[in-house]
């Protein structure tokens, strides 16, 4: 059977039966038995249309769960008659399953959850293992989701934003297991682009795709996490730079700039650039100003700090990032990387080995470590040689990827 095909049937024939009127929950359980009927006789006897196959199936897989359920009397008697197996509607209720999953009820986890199970068609197991909790886990954290928006029919168009916002989470996790949410991600927002015409939903697959692009160059052989400034560019995957270009560009000149288009902006600039040395951090600086007009978000100010470091000189990044909550994620890494650039490295030592403890996981851990020691030797060493001459800065060994801090430990 092929899963690619069945993944991508599974949100519009479980859209059908919410549609039809059955609960969330009720629907996803039926169209879950009828992919497992479909695996025993699909390979034998192979459907001409695989669509209207499923929702025939889970419909009378949802009709028989109800009329076995005398708690559910009152329910069938709403339910209307079997339709005959037919071709599939063709309308497409997708697009209202991705409001349906990203409902402002859910919280984010379970939204991120609900969506990868039932438009993305990933099986309870797969996404267990993704977000690395025991199944059991996960199973309960999904059905909690379900039962939250039983009760919410598909008959009213939903927040377009908090869906892209869902989608994003699921970018940010990367990789995990045998699943990819980052490309799990642009599955889905390539998906949701084809249903709505919105620049936004552009905006953000732009930046998925500029970011997506320089995954082989993130890590090295060993698994250590290579900064943007250390990164072999010839390895970035020029193709999607090209097609993140031009979606960018097509957003944009719609003229409704949005902060996940502003961020897709400064990504395309660092991919524009052909060495690090050449970066364009005066315009770099212009978006994060857009962008933090654009958003509350703090992080969006962080990265701007560190950002006018590299064009306007670390002392004038170091005023930035005194404006802002030393709390914020990352803000004591920023501070080191800016204390380095500005040649004071023994304070850049104390602040990279204070960032390491406060690192979420292993391979940014382990850099920031490592960025502690060499300032440490670093600033040793020209010590000895002119102990009344401070360390010179040397060439950034970290810089901002262009998006909030989540996403650039993939």
């Amino acid at each position: 059977m092929d899963e690619a095909l069945v993944r991508s049937l599974t949100p519009g024939v479980l859209a059908v039966l919410v549609r039809r009127g059955a609960d969330f929950a009720a629907a996803e359980d039926a169209v879950q038995d009828a992919l497992v009927e479909a695996v025993r006789s699909w390979p034998d006897d192979p459907p001409r249309d695989p669509k209207g196959w499923l929702v025939t199936a889970a419909w009378r897989k949802f009709l028989d769960a109800v009329r076995s359920d005398t708690a559910r009397q009152r329910r069938e008697e709403r339910i209307d008659q079997e339709p005959a197996p037919g071709p599939a509607p063709e309308a497409d209720d997708t697009l209202q399953l991705y409001f349906l999953c990203a409902h402002p009820s859910l919280t984010a986890s379970s939204a991120v959850a609900l969506t990868l199970r039932a438009v993305g068609g990933l099986t309870t197991r797969q996404i267990a293992e993704a977000y690395l909790v025991p199944e059991a886990t996960m199973a309960q954290r999904i059905s909690r989701a379900k039962r939250t928006v039983s009760g919410v029919r598909l008959d009213r168009a939903g927040d377009v934003a908090t869906v892209l916002r869902v989608l994003y989470l699921v970018f940010n996790e990367g990789y995990s297991g045998d699943v990819d949410l980052a490309a799990e991600a642009i599955r889905l927002t390539r998906q949701l682009a084809a249903r709505i015409d919105h620049p936004e939903v552009s905006g953000l697959l732009a930046l998925m795709l500029l970011h997506h692009a320089r995954l082989s160059a993130r890590t090295a052989p060993d698994g250590s996490l290579v900064p943007l400034t250390g990164q072999d560019r010839s390895r970035w995957d020029t193709g999607l730079i090209t097609e993140g270009v031009g979606i960018l560009q097509a957003a944009l000149a719609r003229d409704r700039l949005g902060e996940f288009q502003a961020q897709a902006a400064v990504a395309a600039l660092h991919a524009d650039a052909p060495t690090a040395e050449e970066t364009d951090w005066v315009q770099i600086v212009e978006w994060y100003d857009e962008l933090a007009a654009l958003t509350p978000n703090p992080v969006a100010r962080l990265n701007r700090a560190v950002a006018l470091g590299e064009a306007d000189g670390p002392r004038a990044g170091l005023a930035a990032l005194a404006e802002l909550d030393p709390a914020l994620p990352r803000h004591t890494a920023a501070s080191a990387y800016l204390h380095e650039r500005a040649g004071d490295l023994a304070r850049a030592a104390e602040l990279y080995a204070e960032a390491a403890q406060k690192a979420t996981n292993a391979p940014e851990r382990d850099h920031l470590f490592k960025q502690a020691a060499s300032c440490t030797l670093r600033g040793a060493g020209n010590c000895a040689a002119n102990p009344r001459q401070p360390a010179a800065p040397r060439h950034p060994s970290v810089a901002p990827e262009g998006i909030s801090p989540s996403t650039s430990r993939r």
